[in-house]
């Protein structure tokens, strides 16, 4: 399997270092608010990844940490801690407010049909574990102690920052002079391990005590500890957003490889581009965001959500619109009719014997999807093979298996397809909504609000959400 690896800017083969054994650390959410479906573009494309590999063959711990403390505003040491923020907005306790999120985060990754981690670590319940770490740095002169915090040295680690191919003093010019650095910073680039419960810190509510005062770890350390706990002090797959690429993964590597001496950390870097809305990226802090619950209250599948995220290639930027889901929506609801369908003309039947010509399309098959899949998640190919073999012509029999055994990697819960209770869509209805999706993509909205029209006059009614005609 081949991945891009955001280290050496490059696409390359999965070479685990104890094969069949791989590790994948997975960036998981600060829970101080409502997850979005930002989020679960990022979380369904990490589930497509960890599938894949299994389909592959990989045997596949996967670690996820829960940020539930530690987390400025900023990436680097400015503004509040977000979970403080949102207990103020929530008017509970920071631990009220973590628990809440972090079921909501977990409740909605269910939805999305995303496995759950073979490991879930919240940062507040490794402490000791980063303390160590941090005792480890500055034993190794990598950090150093501070009135306000302890700090991590960035002139240290002569190559800091390759992971965004900057050097050490092109990421000093980039550092922001607003930036809150601390009046004991030696360098504005140099990133805290551990804050003190002094100054603007003196009332945080989550602090412990450590051997330099009493206060809480910085966010970076935090996934540098825990993916070394459950991983080793090196594994081969770490994902995240591509807003990890300037700030948070470097750090990682910097403190990770700084306490170890052992070079690479991770062997593959893997970074998701964002979901935006008007040009500008979905995020909570921006306000910008759509929930699943709004998904839902529209009557669209979570799990059409889950095939529009399919559409488009992991490192390639993917717009939002209610219209662009509607898309996904007819097409995915169409999908689950013709497995439904499949699924009742095959139960109870017994399998034909296939013709070598028909072998050969069902092998030519499989080895599109796996070669999409391998080459950099192509998730869009993949789909394109799909729709293939719905189409083509093969014994019903071999083309539900193959379409149930594809789904082993969708998640799309096709399996879970049936036609009880459901009336057929008529052909002439499905052809006029059909049309009409052409002309509404086309922007001839006149036209097809006149086949719109057709349809309701035929005792259909068409949602501008759904384009699902109901009887």
């Amino acid at each position: 399997m081949n991945i891009y690896n955001s280290l050496t800017r490059s696409v390359e083969e999965i070479a685990p270092l104890k094969p069949p054994h791989l590790g994948m650390y997975t960036c998981g959410m600060t829970v101080y608010d409502f997850a979005h479906i930002g989020h679960g573009r990022k979380y369904v494309l990490d589930d497509i990844l960890r599938r894949t590999l299994v389909y592959n063959g990989y045997e596949v711990t996967h670690v996820q940490n829960v940020t539930d403390v530690g987390h400025l505003v900023s990436d680097g040491d400015d503004g509040e801690d977000k979970m403080e923020k949102g207990a103020v907005k929530a008017g509970k306790t920071v631990w009220e407010v973590a628990q809440f999120f972090i079921d909501n985060f977990y409740e909605t990754m269910d939805s999305l049909n995303v496995l759950r981690p073979t490991v879930i670590c919240r940062a507040t319940e490794f402490i000791p574990e980063q303390i160590a770490l941090i005792a480890k740095l500055i034993e190794r002169n990598h950090a150093y102690e501070t009135p306000e915090a302890v700090y991590f040295d960035v002139e240290s680690f002569p190559t800091y920052g390759e992971l965004l191919g900057q050097s050490l003093s092109d990421k000093k010019q980039a550092v922001r002079e607003e930036v809150v650095t601390g009046s004991h910073k030696k360098n504005p680039a140099d990133f805290a391990l551990w804050f003190k419960r002094v100054g603007r810190f003196e009332n945080h509510q989550m602090h412990w005590d450590s051997p330099w005062g009493d206060g809480f770890p910085g966010w970076h350390i935090e996934c540098s500890a825990m993916s070394m706990k459950f991983l080793g002090e090196q594994f081969e797959i770490h994902t995240g957003g591509e807003d990890h690429l300037p700030i948070h993964h470097p750090n990682e590597i910097a403190q990770s490889e700084g306490a170890t001496g052992k070079h690479p950390f991770v062997k593959y870097w893997v970074h998701y581009a964002h979901l935006m809305v008007n040009g500008t990226k979905m995020s909570k802090s921006l306000g910008n965001f759509v929930t699943l619950s709004e998904v839902v209250s529209k009557n669209i599948d979570p799990l059409a959500l889950r095939y529009f995220y399919l559409t488009a290639h992991y490192r390639k930027h993917m717009n939002f619109t209610w219209e662009a889901l509607d898309g996904a929506n007819n097409a995915y609801l169409k999908l689950k009719n013709v497995v439904a369908a499949l699924k009742d003309t095959v139960d109870g039947s017994e399998r034909t014997q296939l013709s070598a010509e028909k072998l050969e399309k069902i092998d030519r098959l499989r080895t599109e999807f796996v070669d999409a899949l391998n080459n950099d998640l192509n998730t869009p190919q993949v789909l394109a093979v799909v729709w293939e073999v719905v189409k083509i012509n093969i014994p019903d029999y071999d083309k539900y298996e193959l379409l149930l055994n594809f789904d082993e990697v969708l998640g799309l819960k096709l399996s879970e397809s049936s036609t009880t209770g459901v009336t057929p869509m008529p052909a002439e209805i499905t052809a006029l909504l059909e049309k009409r999706d052409a002309l509404r993509k086309a922007q001839k909205y006149e036209e097809a609000d006149i086949l719109r029209k057709e349809i309701e006059e035929k005792g259909y009614t068409v949602s501008d959400v759904q384009s699902k005609p109901t009887s």
